[in-house]
């Protein structure tokens, strides 16, 4: 055996044994990034009415804001999230506008829920959410004839991270259990953050 042989192979034994576990440890927490756990943007949508309410309420448009909060990391397939939207309405051919042409709405609502990764893609998320929401409007709305509401309401959606950003896609049904129900789609636009 070479004398050269016996001095290199113990230094590379401990090289391997020392720098080894190094390597490993950095890259599961290089695969373990956290993704940023809250977001805070603007959100559009389209809403209507259904069911015994959708003539009183008719259909048109949502503008407002939202913010989240959902801790994970880019290696959990489930985690959970806390969602909070404040979303004006303008509504178009609604029974319930007999002063003025559009019955003008305001919703915030809070909801918690759980985000499902479908895939490999630590970009992309399912969500469902539920919560308790409320509602005012601008006029009385029948046959309640009411302004003011509280209910239930749930969502399902995607969520999609671009860049710092995260656009997600919400159906949302509510108020559930009491007051004017309607369906939406909205459409969110935040900035994550820390």
């Amino acid at each position: 055996m070479r004398p050269g042989l016996l001095i290199v192979a113990p230094i590379a034994l401990v090289a391997v044994l020392t720098i080894g576990p190094a390597l490993v440890s950095n890259s599961a927490r290089v695969a373990a990034d956290p993704l940023p756990p809250g977001s805070l943007g603007m959100t559009v949508g389209l809403v209507s009415g259904t069911g015994a309410d959708a003539k009183n309420l008719g259909f048109g448009y949502l503008l407002g804001g939202q913010a989240t909060w959902q801790p994970m990391d880019t290696e959990q397939r489930v985690g959970w999230s806390v969602k909070s939207n404040v979303l004006f309405g303008t509504m178009y051919s609604a029974d319930a506008a007999r002063i003025n042409d559009q019955l003008l709405t305001l919703q915030f609502d809070l909801m918690v829920g759980v985000r499902i990764r479908p895939g490999d893609d630590p970009s992309r998320y399912l969500t469902a959410r539920a919560g308790g929401a409320l509602f005012r409007a601008n006029q009385v709305i029948p046959p309640q004839m009411y302004r003011a509401f509280a209910g239930g309401v749930a969502s399902v959606g995607v969520d999609q991270y671009i860049s710092g950003w995260m656009l997600n896609v919400d159906v949302r049904y509510g108020l559930i259990g009491t007051g004017p129900s309607e369906l939406g789609l909205v459409i969110g636009f935040t900035k994550t953050g820390p």
